[in-house]
C-alpha cells in the first residue's frame, strides 16, 4: 500500500494517531520536502517517529517516483506531506503512477492552510478561489492569478493567497550547465506579496483594456498570517500599503500566507480581524467607506 499521510501545519505532534501508527510500521517513510515545510527539522520527526525519514525533493517525486514506489505492491510505503495530502498541493502524478502499477493507495487527511486560515476569524464559506503568488523576476511577472482575484471580488468573496517558497532550486545558469548546485532557500513574505499585487494592478490599470484594472488598490484591506497552527502563530491586518511597509516586521519568519478581503465581509469578521490591525483608525475608516453595507 502507498499511504499519503498529512502532517498538519506545525510540528511533529500534529500527525494523526492513525498516521503515526502507519509511519511506525511502514517499510519506508518519505517526506515530501519542496512544496511546503514543517516548523521543525527532519531529525525531530525521526526522533518522534522512532525511525528514518527519507527526504523526497522535487526531482525524486517528479522524475524518480519508481524509487518511492519500489515494491509497494508487497510492503507499506508512507509518503508524508505537510498539511493535507490533497489540500493546497496535490500529488496526482504519484498516485496515477501507483495506480498504473496496481499499487493500492490510501490517504490519511490532516489540517491544511485551506481550513486553518479560518483562525484569522474569516468565515470559510466566504472564500472564493485560492491563488498562488510566485517570486517575480526582472523578466517574468506572471499575472494569471489576476482573473481569479477579479472573479472572487465580483461576487464579494475573500481570496486566500499561498506564497511561494523556493527549496533546493537551481539558478538558470546552473540548470543550463547541468550543475547540481542549489540556491539558498527563499520564502515569500506578506510584504513582498503585497508589493507584487500592487505592481500587477498598476500594470493592468495602465494597459487600459476594457475590464482591466480596479480589482484592488493600496487601500484594499487584507490579512497577513504567519506560521498558522504553530506556537508562534501571528496575524496582522491593514491596507495593502500598510502591509507592504510593516507586515514583515510584525509577522516575523516563515511561513506566510495572506487573504484579500471581499466586500461580503460580515461585521463579526470585521470585528475579529480588527484586533490585528496595524492602525485601527485606518481599518475602521476603510471598512466604513468600502465594505460596510456592501454585503
Amino acid at each position: 500500500m502507498l499511504y499519503l499521510i498529512g502532517l498538519g501545519l506545525s510540528d511533529e505532534t500534529d500527525i494523526t494517531v492513525k498516521g503515526l501508527s502507519i509511519v511506525k510500521s511502514a517499510s519506508r517513510v518519505y517526506l515530501e520536502a519542496y512544496t511546503s515545510i514543517l516548523l521543525v527539522d527532519k531529525s525531530i520527526l525521526e526522533a518522534y517517529y522512532g525511525r528514518e525519514v527519507i527526504l523526497a525533493d522535487r526531482e525524486m517525486v517528479e522524475s524518480s517516483s519508481d524509487e518511492i514506489l519500489h515494491d509497494a505492491q508487497n510492503v507499506d510505503v508512507a509518503f508524508l506531506v505537510v498539511g493535507d495530502p490533497f489540500g493546497a498541493t496535490t500529488h496526482t502524478d504519484l498516485c496515477l503512477r501507483a495506480r498504473s502499477l496496481f499499487i493500492p493507495i490510501r490517504t490519511i487527511p490532516n489540517a491544511s492552510i485551506l481550513s486553518a486560515i479560518g483562525s484569522t476569524g474569516l468565515q470559510l464559506y466566504n472564500f472564493g478561489q485560492t491563488i498562488s503568488m510566485v517570486f517575480f523576476t526582472e523578466t517574468w511577472k506572471p499575472a494569471s492569478f489576476y482573473d481569479r482575484v477579479r472573479e472572487n471580488a465580483s461576487i464579494g468573496l475573500h481570496t486566500l493567497i499561498l506564497l511561494d517558497i523556493k527549496v533546493k532550486e537551481q539558478s538558470l545558469e546552473n540548470m543550463a550547465r547541468g550543475r547540481k548546485v542549489y540556491e539558498p532557500p527563499r520564502y515569500m513574505t506578506v510584504g513582498q506579496c503585497c508589493a507584487q499585487l500592487l505592481e500587477i494592478e498598476d500594470i493592468k490599470t495602465q494597459e487600459g483594456e476594457e475590464g482591466e484594472g480596479g480589482v484592488y488598490s493600496e487601500e484594499s484591506l487584507a490579512v497577513g498570517a504567519a506560521r498558522v497552527g504553530g506556537k508562534t502563530e501571528k496575524f496582522v491586518s491593514g491596507t495593502l500599503r500598510q502591509l507592504c511597509d510593516s507586515a514583515d516586521k510584525l509577522l516575523g519568519g516563515p511561513l506566510h500566507s495572506m487573504v484579500l478581503l471581499g466586500r461580503r465581509t460580515h461585521e463579526l469578521e470585521y470585528e475579529y480581524v480588527r484586533e490585528f490591525a496595524v492602525d485601527k483608525e485606518v481599518w475602521d475608516r476603510v471598512w466604513k467607506r468600502d465594505y460596510e453595507g456592501k454585503q
